[in-house]
């Protein structure tokens, strides 16, 4: 046992071998690539609706904003299944490769596809199934490029080693805005809305040409290949993982204990900050872009300090450390957020008082994941048409009130009933609530959504000035919470579970949190923003899942640092020396 502990310590010290390091950049490389393609989408998707989906009526438009959406979220857990098992029964270097082809071909041809005026219905129903295709894809990635590092690095490193892959994320994100921002400034705006938006996705293939050429170089995983040679392979990888409860418990404690958390965490301080800034302090796409962009180019180095760190002090301590912080954190910060980029926003929430008066019976929770939900009683028109406007608003019940009237100092403006009305009265309606309304709101003394207030960079370097670089300081704040949950998670991850099933066990959690719990997390917030009338509510949605992750991880979830993954049971593994390929 000893002898076995000073070999590790010993591997634990040695340089990065030739191999390893072509390991880590063959998987990095693809997985950035992964995530720019599924990120091309998510930032261009206002432009691809309009040319796919825009001469449809509301119905059809309806059913494939709900594919889209399942596209993008629901569908990576059923690709974590099915790679997950292909990657413990044939090997990981064959099923990532696979997945990455499957992705960039899919990107590719979006590219290429033409639009709903040209193929009509045909062509937002390719579009679905590229999406859903790309889903699937991304669903295998991970698990398989994060296994496959973790099986080639040495006990004592691997989440030094893993760290690498969690940084591919923000990386992608990164250079998807980075490619949109500089094809939209080399075309002009005009000539990117037309065709400029199909060439971040065309020139794709270079990459994925890049990345396939790197990953058939390499050679399969050390732990796979040694279990092979062993004949200890799984023959049913999905029903030992969640069907033997032994393994099926390890995985819900995964979920719940590290993945959930860390979901939020990570969609809170990249996506949710950015739909914040934009959505709700009236912030402009280019400025908002630039202060993520920033932010995450500052604080992304965090993913490798925090990762090396879980090596040293252990995995749990920094995933449930971060989850705690941002959990305490999280209002102050975006109160200061919204101080610094909308000061006169932010004064009018303080001291500028709006009602709703309504019957409370007659509100609907609008959660609205998918976009497809209509609710059109008078409550629910007069909330979401306040909470789009970013007021902050109390509800004064009256419980004979048929209707809603918003009440903003001596002003009432009566909102309508949209239920049962034609689609057009519906639209003029609505045009003119929202045109009463927003006189109401700037006669009492909110700001215009541009108002002067408002941070605004005219280039990528125009941080110098108070607001911006205080901005920048509250995002890249958001950022290292980001890396210290995700950095270590692919270790954690991988120790948890037995070579024989790691690949399936790891991928399923990993993705329902992510995609599900993170995911939802923007629709949830709005739902409960106009539900209370307070903008900052949403954000209890994270604060109380990264408590919820911080008890059970706390509880339920074993440290994993110390264990041999080339141990037979992951659950009961001890130390022993690692299986290091020669170079």
């Amino acid at each position: 046992m000893l002898e076995g502990m000073e070999m590790a310590i010993q591997q634990a010290t040695q340089p990065m071998t030739a191999e390893e390091r072509k390991v880590i950049i063959a998987s990095s490389l693809g997985t950035v690539f992964e995530w720019y393609d599924f990120y091309l989408y998510g930032s261009l998707a206002a432009i691809i609706g309009l040319k796919f989906f825009s001469m449809f009526d509301e119905t059809t438009r309806n059913i494939f904003a709900l594919l889209a959406f399942a596209a993008g979220f629901l569908v990576r857990p059923f690709g974590a299944l099915v790679f997950g098992r292909l990657g413990d029964l044939v090997g990981r270097k064959y099923t990532f490769l696979v997945t990455i082809v499957i992705m960039g071909l899919s990107t590719f041809l979006v590219g290429l596809l033409p639009g709903s005026e040209s193929w009509g219905i045909a062509a937002a129903i390719i579009l679905i199934i590229l999406r859903c295709l790309q889903g699937l894809a991304l669903g295998g990635e991970y698990g398989g490029a994060a296994t496959y590092v973790a099986e080639h690095a040495p006990n004592g490193r691997r989440g030094f080693y893993t760290s690498f892959i969690q940084i591919t994320a923000t990386a992608g994100l990164f250079l998807s805005l980075l490619v949109i921002l500089s094809v939209r400034s080399f075309l002009g705006e005009e000539a990117f809305l037309d065709w400029g938006w199909r060439v971040p996705f065309l020139v794709s293939v270079f990459l994925l040409a890049i990345s396939v050429y790197i990953r058939s170089q390499m050679n399969e995983s050390p732990a796979f290949q040694k279990m092979k040679e062993e004949g200890k392979q799984s023959k049913a990888p999905l029903g030992e993982a969640f069907g033997q409860w032994k393994n099926a418990k390890i995985a819900l404690f995964a979920l719940l204990g590290l993945v959930m958390g860390q979901a939020v965490v990570w969609y809170t301080g990249q996506f949710y900050a950015l739909f914040f800034l934009g959505s709700v302090l009236k912030v402009d796409g280019f400025t908002t872009n630039m202060l993520i962009a920033w932010s995450l180019l500052l604080g992304s180095g965090g993913f490798v300090f925090f990762g090396w760190l879980s090596d040293k002090v252990g995995r749990k301590p920094i995933i449930l450390g971060g989850c705690l912080l941002a959990a305490l954190t999280y209002f102050p910060l975006f109160k200061l957020m919204s101080a610094e980029a909308n000061p006169a926003l932010h004064q009018a929430h303080q001291n500028i008082p709006v009602q709703v008066v309504v019957n409370k019976s007659n509100c609907s929770f609008q959660f609205n994941p998918t976009g497809t939900a209509q609710f059109t009683s008078a409550c629910d028109v007069a909330k979401a048409a306040l909470a789009r406007a970013s007021v902050n608003y109390s509800v004064e019940n009256e419980e004979n009130r048929a209707g809603a009237s918003v009440r903003i100092g001596p002003t009432l403006v009566e909102a309508p009933q949209l239920r049962d009305m034609p689609a057009p009265q519906r639209a003029a309606e609505s045009a003119r609530f929202t045109r009463e309304l927003g006189a109401a709101l700037t006669a009492a003394g909110y700001p215009a959504a541009a108002n002067d207030s408002v941070v605004r960079m005219s280039g990528p370097f125009d941080f110098f000035r108070e607001q911006p670089a205080v901005l920048i300081g509250i995002l890249t704040l958001l950022v290292i919470y980001v890396t210290m949950v995700y950095g270590p998670i692919a270790a954690a991850l991988v120790e948890l579970f037995p070579t024989r099933i790691r690949y399936t066990s790891m991928s399923l959690p990993y993705h329902i949190g992510n995609g599900w719990f993170g995911g939802l997390m923007p629709a949830t917030a709005f739902a409960m923003i106009a539900q209370t009338g307070d903008v900052y509510y949403g954000l209890w949605y994270p604060v109380v899942i990264a408590l919820a992750t911080v008890v059970i991880g706390a509880l339920m979830v074993p440290e994993t640092k110390d264990r041999d993954i080339f141990a037979d049971e992951g659950a009961s593994a001890t130390v022993r020396p690692s299986y290091r390929p020669a170079e």
